[in-house]
Protein backbone atom coordinates (compact mmCIF):
# COMPACT_ATOMS: atom_id res chain seq x y z
CA UNK A 1 0.00 0.00 0.00
CA UNK A 2 1.10 3.35 -1.10
CA UNK A 3 2.09 5.98 1.99
CA UNK A 4 -0.91 8.16 2.64
CA UNK A 5 -0.83 12.11 2.32
CA UNK A 6 -0.82 14.01 6.07
CA UNK A 7 -1.77 16.77 6.89
CA UNK A 8 0.22 19.85 7.18
CA UNK A 9 -0.14 21.10 10.65
CA UNK A 10 0.99 24.87 9.60
CA UNK A 11 -2.57 25.26 7.77
CA UNK A 12 -4.27 24.84 11.34
CA UNK A 13 -6.42 27.60 10.62
CA UNK A 14 -8.19 25.93 7.80
CA UNK A 15 -9.55 23.79 10.08
CA UNK A 16 -11.19 26.61 12.16
CA UNK A 17 -12.98 27.86 9.38
CA UNK A 18 -16.88 27.50 10.80
CA UNK A 19 -17.56 27.48 6.22
CA UNK A 20 -16.57 24.24 6.54
CA UNK A 21 -20.20 23.11 8.43
CA UNK A 22 -21.49 24.46 4.77
CA UNK A 23 -20.30 21.24 3.09
CA UNK A 24 -19.28 19.12 5.70
CA UNK A 25 -22.15 19.05 7.71
CA UNK A 26 -22.05 17.42 10.98
CA UNK A 27 -25.67 16.57 11.56
CA UNK A 28 -25.99 14.98 8.19
CA UNK A 29 -23.43 13.09 9.26
CA UNK A 30 -24.52 11.84 12.58
CA UNK A 31 -28.13 11.18 10.83
CA UNK A 32 -26.03 8.27 8.93
CA UNK A 33 -24.87 6.43 12.37
CA UNK A 34 -28.44 4.84 13.85
CA UNK A 35 -30.19 5.24 16.82
CA UNK A 36 -28.88 4.44 20.22
CA UNK A 37 -25.40 6.16 19.99
CA UNK A 38 -24.26 6.67 23.85
CA UNK A 39 -20.24 6.55 22.55
CA UNK A 40 -18.51 7.93 19.57
CA UNK A 41 -15.09 8.00 18.25
CA UNK A 42 -14.02 10.63 16.05
CA UNK A 43 -10.88 9.20 14.80
CA UNK A 44 -8.29 11.53 13.20
CA UNK A 45 -10.62 14.74 15.15
CA UNK A 46 -7.56 17.20 14.19
CA UNK A 47 -8.50 19.92 16.63
CA UNK A 48 -12.13 18.56 17.64
CA UNK A 49 -14.68 20.41 15.81
CA UNK A 50 -16.49 17.62 14.83
CA UNK A 51 -15.83 15.61 18.07
CA UNK A 52 -17.30 18.90 20.04
CA UNK A 53 -20.52 18.88 17.38
CA UNK A 54 -20.89 15.27 17.73
CA UNK A 55 -20.94 15.76 21.74
CA UNK A 56 -24.05 18.10 21.33
CA UNK A 57 -25.57 15.24 20.34
CA UNK A 58 -24.82 12.70 22.91
CA UNK A 59 -25.25 14.91 26.04
CA UNK A 60 -25.36 11.94 28.78
CA UNK A 61 -22.80 9.85 26.17
CA UNK A 62 -18.75 10.13 25.27
CA UNK A 63 -17.18 11.13 22.21
CA UNK A 64 -13.50 9.98 22.47
CA UNK A 65 -11.16 12.52 20.39
CA UNK A 66 -8.20 10.73 18.86
CA UNK A 67 -5.10 11.88 17.21
CA UNK A 68 -2.24 10.87 16.16
CA UNK A 69 -0.45 14.26 15.86
CA UNK A 70 0.76 15.61 19.54
CA UNK A 71 0.45 19.15 17.52
CA UNK A 72 -2.56 18.72 17.02
CA UNK A 73 -3.61 16.79 20.01
CA UNK A 74 -2.52 20.10 21.57
CA UNK A 75 -4.85 21.97 19.87
CA UNK A 76 -7.80 19.89 20.27
CA UNK A 77 -7.22 19.49 24.42
CA UNK A 78 -7.78 23.73 23.95
CA UNK A 79 -10.52 23.55 21.79
CA UNK A 80 -12.37 21.07 24.01
CA UNK A 81 -11.23 23.12 26.87
CA UNK A 82 -13.04 26.43 25.10
CA UNK A 83 -16.02 24.27 24.18
CA UNK A 84 -17.18 23.55 27.49
CA UNK A 85 -17.87 19.93 26.52
CA UNK A 86 -17.37 17.64 29.55
CA UNK A 87 -17.82 14.62 27.20
CA UNK A 88 -15.15 14.65 25.02
CA UNK A 89 -12.36 12.74 25.98
CA UNK A 90 -9.02 13.73 24.13
CA UNK A 91 -7.10 10.15 23.11
CA UNK A 92 -3.41 10.13 21.51
CA UNK A 93 -3.10 7.19 18.91
CA UNK A 94 -0.64 5.52 16.79
CA UNK A 95 -2.01 4.92 13.09
CA UNK A 96 -2.89 1.03 13.64
CA UNK A 97 -3.43 1.34 17.19
CA UNK A 98 -6.01 2.99 19.50
CA UNK A 99 -5.57 2.70 23.47
CA UNK A 100 -9.57 2.02 23.89
CA UNK A 101 -10.61 -1.61 24.61
CA UNK A 102 -12.94 -3.76 22.64
CA UNK A 103 -16.72 -3.15 21.29
CA UNK A 104 -16.04 0.20 23.35
CA UNK A 105 -17.72 2.16 20.70
CA UNK A 106 -21.84 2.57 18.94
CA UNK A 107 -20.41 4.38 15.58
CA UNK A 108 -17.15 5.25 15.01
CA UNK A 109 -16.56 8.57 12.34
CA UNK A 110 -13.57 9.78 10.26
CA UNK A 111 -13.28 12.75 8.59
CA UNK A 112 -11.04 13.55 5.67
CA UNK A 113 -8.57 10.86 7.15
CA UNK A 114 -8.52 7.55 4.74
CA UNK A 115 -6.59 8.93 2.55
CA UNK A 116 -3.91 9.63 4.79
CA UNK A 117 -3.62 6.16 5.96
CA UNK A 118 -0.38 4.26 5.08
CA UNK A 119 -2.35 0.78 5.83
CA UNK A 120 -5.80 1.40 5.57
CA UNK A 121 -7.01 -2.30 6.21
CA UNK A 122 -5.02 -2.13 9.19
CA UNK A 123 -6.51 0.82 10.46
CA UNK A 124 -10.17 -0.71 9.16
CA UNK A 125 -9.51 -4.26 11.80
CA UNK A 126 -8.18 -1.45 13.98
CA UNK A 127 -11.79 0.22 13.82
CA UNK A 128 -13.46 -3.04 13.35
CA UNK A 129 -12.04 -3.54 16.92
CA UNK A 130 -13.12 -1.08 18.76
CA UNK A 131 -17.46 -1.06 17.47
CA UNK A 132 -19.26 -2.85 19.48
CA UNK A 133 -21.34 -5.71 17.33
CA UNK A 134 -24.03 -3.75 14.68
CA UNK A 135 -22.17 -0.77 15.33
CA UNK A 136 -21.12 1.90 12.43
CA UNK A 137 -18.06 3.31 10.90
CA UNK A 138 -18.76 6.20 8.35
CA UNK A 139 -15.65 7.69 6.39
CA UNK A 140 -15.76 10.73 4.38
CA UNK A 141 -13.01 11.56 2.60
CA UNK A 142 -12.67 14.08 -0.71
CA UNK A 143 -14.12 13.01 -3.53
CA UNK A 144 -11.61 12.31 -6.18
CA UNK A 145 -12.33 15.05 -8.45
CA UNK A 146 -11.85 18.71 -8.42
CA UNK A 147 -12.92 20.45 -5.42
CA UNK A 148 -12.93 24.24 -4.04
CA UNK A 149 -10.15 23.09 -1.44
CA UNK A 150 -8.60 19.30 -0.31
CA UNK A 151 -5.55 17.00 -1.13
CA UNK A 152 -3.62 16.32 -4.14
CA UNK A 153 -6.06 14.58 -6.93
CA UNK A 154 -3.45 11.51 -6.66
CA UNK A 155 -3.82 11.24 -2.90
CA UNK A 156 -7.49 10.70 -2.84
CA UNK A 157 -9.54 7.84 -2.11
CA UNK A 158 -11.81 5.74 -4.45
CA UNK A 159 -15.09 5.24 -2.69
CA UNK A 160 -14.89 2.15 -4.47
CA UNK A 161 -11.58 0.52 -2.21
CA UNK A 162 -12.95 2.20 0.23
CA UNK A 163 -15.86 -0.39 -0.27
CA UNK A 164 -13.30 -3.59 -1.17
CA UNK A 165 -10.93 -2.23 2.16
CA UNK A 166 -13.83 -2.59 4.29
CA UNK A 167 -15.52 -5.96 3.39
CA UNK A 168 -12.08 -7.79 3.16
CA UNK A 169 -11.50 -6.49 6.91
CA UNK A 170 -14.87 -7.93 7.95
CA UNK A 171 -17.44 -5.07 7.72
CA UNK A 172 -20.77 -5.86 5.93
CA UNK A 173 -23.80 -3.66 4.93
CA UNK A 174 -21.39 -0.96 3.33
CA UNK A 175 -23.80 1.80 1.47
CA UNK A 176 -22.56 5.15 -0.09
CA UNK A 177 -24.20 8.01 0.85
CA UNK A 178 -24.65 11.20 -1.84
CA UNK A 179 -25.19 13.61 0.67
CA UNK A 180 -22.17 16.13 0.61
CA UNK A 181 -21.30 18.19 -2.21
CA UNK A 182 -17.16 18.25 -1.72
CA UNK A 183 -16.84 14.39 0.08
CA UNK A 184 -17.66 10.85 -0.58
CA UNK A 185 -19.84 9.26 2.60
CA UNK A 186 -18.92 5.39 2.72
CA UNK A 187 -20.92 3.73 6.11
CA UNK A 188 -20.61 0.01 7.24
CA UNK A 189 -21.32 -1.97 10.13
CA UNK A 190 -19.84 -4.92 12.59
CA UNK A 191 -21.34 -8.03 12.40
CA UNK A 192 -23.38 -8.40 15.18
CA UNK A 193 -22.41 -12.09 15.48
Amino acid sequence: MGHGHKFDPSKLARLKDPERFTYLNPEKIWNLLGDNINTVIDLGAGIGIFSIRFASFVPMGKVYACELSAEMLNHLQKEVEESGAKNVEAIKTEEVHVPLPDDVADALVMINLHHEFDHPEDSLRETLRLLRPGGTVAIIDWKPEETPSGPPLHVRALPIDVRKQLEATGFQNTQEHEILPYHFVTTSQKPTS
